[in-house]
């Protein structure tokens, strides 16, 4: 499975009044955002890393269009769950942190269908949380273990590192 970040976003903050219909409420790619997913999906397509489809994305409209312009338009669905990722960031309780968690472990503990791979885009992750600080477009590689048995956290690979594999 892998789980990454979306691309490079605009300065500033999210507004208040955030709504998911309406990216001019949110930070959106910046052309080096929108150039980062493009150059993600064509490192996965040149590997022939085997996709499960749809790719999971947050409801956020970069990493909406993250997804489509990695993986093509029509190709993602949108998972409101991707959103607590994101909220885990801000100043949330301990039991909804946990909650958040234990939620995202259940996730990521499950193999996608035998011989594919699971995509989320969403978000980095606070310090020790989760899967940790993720760098714009970097990846966590997870290995699910099955439900129950957890998972391990393969590896990590920034977008720099996947376009060396293609050299």
């Amino acid at each position: 499975m892998f789980y990454s970040r979306h691309g490079e976003a605009t300065l500033g903050d999210d507004q208040p009044n955030l709504t998911f219909e309406n990216c001019v409420t949110q930070r959106n790619l910046s052309e080096a955002g929108r150039r980062q997913a493009v150059s993600y999906g064509e490192v996965i397509r040149t590997l022939r890393i085997p996709m499960e489809y749809p790719i999971i994305a947050s409801p956020f409209c970069r990493t909406r269009e993250t997804a489509e312009l990695a993986f093509g338009k029509g190709n993602s669905v949108v998972d409101p769950f991707w959103l607590n990722i994101y909220r885990l960031g801000s100043d949330i309780g301990v039991l909804e942190q946990e909650t958040i968690l234990n939620s995202l472990h259940s996730f990521l503990e499950i193999p996608p269908a035998p011989g594919r791979n699971k995509f989320v885009v969403a978000h980095s992750f606070p310090p020790g949380v989760g899967l940790g600080p993720i760098p714009n477009m970097g990846t966590a590689t997870v290995k699910p273990l099955g439900k129950g048995n957890g998972y391990e956290i393969a590896g990590y690979l920034t977008l720099a590192q996947w376009m060396s594999l293609m050299e």
